[in-house]
């Protein structure tokens, strides 16, 4: 089994059966902000 760095987000949306939009809505934000985070490769996603 390979150990790949996922997107958390992406993750917890198919967990919960959630769509960007449902998840945009509950933070108050635009689906499009949603969408980047999902499509932000892991690595970067982590860079501080």
């Amino acid at each position: 089994m390979e150990n790949k760095p996922r997107n958390r987000i992406k993750v917890m949306l198919a967990e919960r059966m959630m769509s960007n939009k449902d998840l945009a809505e509950r933070l108050g934000k635009d689906p499009a902000t949603i969408s980047k985070w999902v499509q932000i490769p892991p690595s970067l996603a982590l860079k501080t």
